[in-house]
């Protein structure tokens, strides 16, 4: 008795393996019939929003990636979070004061489908410097499950990684780096508002492909060519191959910026702590830019 209580106590936190049943055709076929029913409308700041704009919604993803990262949130709870926001935004005008209150619901939501901690209505209320109340979170909580008609099981790109990753003949321990830095690009494809149409299949496969090149991937395998492989992964998911490439291109694109940007928050950060300004904000990323 006393083991198991020991056990049961510990802090490690467990999770299933992975199971090697589904990463077969028969699912693939499956979530590539279901992802076009879970796609946002592309053109929703034109015809649906009066007053958010899409550096408003770069704004709070990136705040919701500060977030999901801070806390360690399972890595598809980000992914899934941003398709409830834009489905939202799809079908509800929505004014810019209401934003990070919609962000942190979805975040809500997404980490109660896929997270095995899930987040709390407190935790997140913190996050935004109590701007918002536990009770605010609730109310938008039942209006969101209401717009999406409580259909909350998504179709991501995260759902494709691993798929795609399995056609790889690649070493195990290879296969693990490229799937952390699949996973980054499309946490990095899910604030850009250029991808909002892009079915997850192809920026999961673009993400992978830019995996493979980034890390200049040597193996006797002619298929992780840069041609044969973007060739391979496009007959896989049913896609254009130009299409394809040029989701690559828009994500090698997209990573280059946020590099140079990243470097230059860094050093603006630097800046404002020496200037020792007292108005910092205290959530992750300022998100009160959104109401300006």
């Amino acid at each position: 008795m006393e083991h198991q209580l020991l056990c049961c106590e510990s802090e490690t936190i467990r999770r299933a393996y992975q199971d090697s049943n589904l990463l077969n055709d028969r699912v693939l076929q499956t979530m590539l019939k279901a992802e076009e029913s879970y796609l946002p409308s592309p053109n929703y700041f034109k015809c649906v929003q009066k007053e958010i704009l899409p550096r408003m919604r770069k704004i709070v993803a990136t705040w919701m990636l500060e977030v999901c990262e801070e806390q360690k949130c399972e890595e598809e709870v980000f992914p899934l979070a941003m398709n409830y926001l834009d489905r939202f935004l799809s079908i509800e005008s929505t004014k810019k004061t209401m934003l990070q209150l919609l962000g942190a619901t979805c975040m809500f939501l997404a980490s109660k489908m896929k997270g095995t901690v899930p987040l709390t209505a407190e935790k997140l209320c913190v996050y935004t410097d109590n701007s918002i109340r536990p009770c605010d979170l609730l109310q938008m909580e039942l209006m969101a499950l209401n717009k999406l008609k409580w259909d909350l099981a998504s179709v991501t790109a995260h759902d494709f990684i691993d798929y795609l990753l399995s056609k790889l003949q690649i070493h195990p321990s290879t296969k693990h780096i490229l799937h952390k830095h699949a996973q980054t690009f499309v946490a990095l494809c899910a604030t850009d508002v250029n991808f909002i149409a892009s079915p997850p299949s192809m920026i999961a496969a673009a993400s992978v492909a830019a995996a493979v090149q980034g890390l200049y991937i040597k193996s006797t395998d002619s298929a992780l060519s840069s041609q044969n492989l973007t060739n391979f992964f496009s007959q896989v998911i049913r896609s254009d191959p130009d299409c394809l490439r040029s989701c690559q291109e828009q994500i090698e694109s997209l990573l280059e910026s946020s590099l140079r940007q990243a470097q230059q928050h860094s050093i603006a950060t630097e800046t404002k702590m020496v200037e020792e300004d007292a108005n910092l904000p205290c959530t992750p990323t300022d998100v009160r830019d959104v109401n300006i």
